[in-house]
């Protein structure tokens, strides 16, 4: 058994639900003092984490969700401790899908992570101003563009869908569909093929991150952030960085 970051005891469950400790990012980087139960994440445990560590903290709550041991959180705590500021670890852009919350299925708190959600995680201007935010101004390590299986939104671009506004959103994923080496059918019907579409895009919206926001590319670039593609199964709950 690991000892508890919070406690610094064998006995205790650890980081998992000790009344010390609480948070995906607990225990920050060197030099930093443990997170409490109740507490959003500060400043200087922000600062102190590494990109690498950031996108480690994601499956490691993953990890704690697949196997039902989430923290043992005080969410009323957290929203009072964020009140004056906030510090998040981390920008996801994910999709609308209402299986993938990334604050349960990542096990994270109150000021853990922004968010940003559009059909197939598309990449526009506002999520990419937002994400310049994220990172640039308010110290976010990571930028998790977050694709998922069974995707309603690839689906539809596959059948053409048109319906209003929603038409030019689909289009957005046709360069993901061409780009999909896949030799079984190629329908929307086949689930296989519309789950490689779906990592398809993931990839190609973490590219068009760099390619689209000089800001964001030059601060990977540097090894401030990290741009990161991530796939997340609705069936079986696990989380995959591409």
């Amino acid at each position: 058994m690991d000892v508890c970051a919070g406690c610094g005891e064998f006995q205790c469950r650890g980081l998992l639900s000790c009344s010390t400790a609480a948070g995906p990012f607990a225990t920050g980087g060197a030099g930093t003092k443990p997170r409490v139960r109740g507490a959003s994440l500060t400043q200087a445990q922000r600062d102190s984490l590494t990109p690498d560590q950031v996108v480690q903290a994601f499956l490691d709550g993953n990890e704690r969700f697949l196997s039902g041991r989430q923290r043992d959180r005080d969410f009323l705590g957290e929203m009072k401790s964020s009140a004056e500021g906030q510090y998040p670890a981390a920008i996801v852009l994910s999709c609308i899908d209402s299986r993938t919350p990334v604050e349960v299925i990542s096990d994270l708190g109150i000021g853990d992570t922004f968010n940003a959600k559009v059909a197939g995680n598309a990449v526009n201007d506002d999520i990419l101003g937002s994400m310049e935010y994220a990172c640039a101004v308010a110290g976010a390590k990571v930028v998790l563009v977050m694709g998922h299986t069974s995707c309603g939104a690839i689906k539809g671009a596959i059948d053409n869908v048109v319906l209003g506004n929603l038409t030019l959103l689909l289009a957005r994923f046709k360069a993901a569909i061409d780009q999909t080496a896949y030799d079984g059918a190629r329908t929307s019907k086949n689930a296989e093929f519309v789950d490689a579409v779906a990592r398809t895009q993931a990839l190609k919206s973490a590219q068009n991150v760099r390619q689209r926001s000089a800001v964001l590319a030059q601060l990977e670039a540097a090894g401030k952030i990290r741009i990161v593609a991530s796939m997340y199964d609705v069936a079986t709950g696990v989380v995959t960085v591409l």
